[in-house]
């Protein structure tokens, strides 16, 4: 009965979201208690843990009077030092320069209004809520479709995306490559696949990449341009449109030949050009053909230009996807491509 009784007082006293504060609070003073209580035993370092604790769960408006408090505490446990050596003398410039290191921190995250791990935690989910629409959705059994991004960072944060959706009998799928690299595309990035995701699935085919320029023609960005590919398949007949917009072209793997074919596409980049036309290279996908999507990350490097580097990726695709196109994707991405520079690939094979 206590328990429960002693659970609600506290509850009327300390609002639920200043608990945590109150803990911190609380234990910073027992800690300079402590120190006061047990110089020689417990060192000033220990003020460390409620800062560090306090960076990582406290919102912006508790942080910063927390620090104060904090190093409050320090200046007044300071003075009952036995011996103020030059090692307790270091310790505490240490302690109220990192101080002073949140306490910065503290003044970027009112931007968010979150705490750490919490504003850490919606942009992940954000990130994860975005980008699965980049996974390619069910194929009829006669198709295999897969993606593949790396970033230049080696984070999941970058400039170079696909965005797929399946729309009344049809494969729509776009490769997108953002201005910049790396995280520093990445928020944009972000921002351009959640709107090219709905335009996909919104707009007729032909007016997709339209739509997608007009987007970001009225985005007011340092760098607001981006290149971009964009593929209809008609998952029935087998019928392909492919529009380009400043992008590296597609590449068609024809089963009868066994060679692989260039098809060239030509229009403006996206978000210089009012009004721009993006005229389609169309054809046929037959039993067998393989069709390659990718950024010109996979292609080009400071010492190789882009057509040197689709012939080295169209000899290592015939090598490694004879026979196998499943995990094709993964295989070529590892394989090809500047560690630098963002990738992105697309691999289509009808069975």
């Amino acid at each position: 009965m206590s328990s429960p009784s002693l659970g609600s007082a506290v509850g009327r006293v300390v609002p639920r979201g200043s608990r945590v504060l109150v803990a911190l609070v609380v234990s910073t003073i027992l800690i300079g208690l402590a120190i006061w209580r047990f110089d020689a035993s417990l060192p000033l370092v220990t003020l460390l843990v409620p800062l560090v604790v306090s960076s990582l769960v406290l919102g912006p408006r508790q942080l910063p009077w927390f620090v104060v408090f904090v190093l409050l505490v320090l200046a007044l446990v300071v003075p009952t030092q036995d011996d103020l050596s030059l090692r307790i003398a270091l310790t505490v410039v240490i302690i109220f320069g990192l101080g002073f290191m949140v306490l910065l921190s503290s003044f970027r995250r009112t931007r968010l209004g979150v705490a750490g791990i919490q504003g850490e935690q919606m942009f992940v989910d954000l990130r994860d809520r975005i980008l699965s629409q980049g996974g390619i959705p069910d194929l009829p059994d006669g198709w295999y479709a897969a993606s593949e991004l790396r970033s230049a960072g080696g984070t999941p944060f970058a400039g170079d995306f696909v965005v797929a959706a399946r729309v009344e009998g049809r494969l729509e799928v776009a490769v997108v490559d953002v201005s910049g690299k790396g995280q520093g595309a990445g928020t944009r990035a972000l921002l351009l696949c959640g709107a090219l995701g709905g335009l996909l699935s919104a707009l007729p085919p032909s007016e997709f990449l339209a739509g997608a320029n007009r987007f970001l023609l009225q985005q007011d960005w340092d760098e607001g341009f981006a290149t971009a590919i964009h593929l209809s398949l008609d998952l029935a007949s087998g019928r392909y449109d492919i529009r380009s917009a400043g992008h590296p072209p597609a590449a068609l793997r024809h089963a009868g030949s066994g060679r692989w074919q260039v098809l060239q596409s030509e229009g403006p980049i996206l978000g210089l050009i009012d009004g721009a036309e993006f005229p389609a290279v169309s054809g046929e996908m037959r039993h067998g053909d393989a069709l390659l999507l990718y950024t010109d990350g996979m292609v080009e490097t400071r010492t190789r230009d882009i057509a040197l580097g689709i012939d080295r990726m169209l000899g290592q695709a015939e090598r490694l996807l004879r026979g196998q196109f499943e995990g094709g994707a993964t295989r070529l991405i590892e394989a090809l491509g500047s560690r630098n520079d963002d990738r992105a690939l697309l691999l289509v094979h009808r069975r």
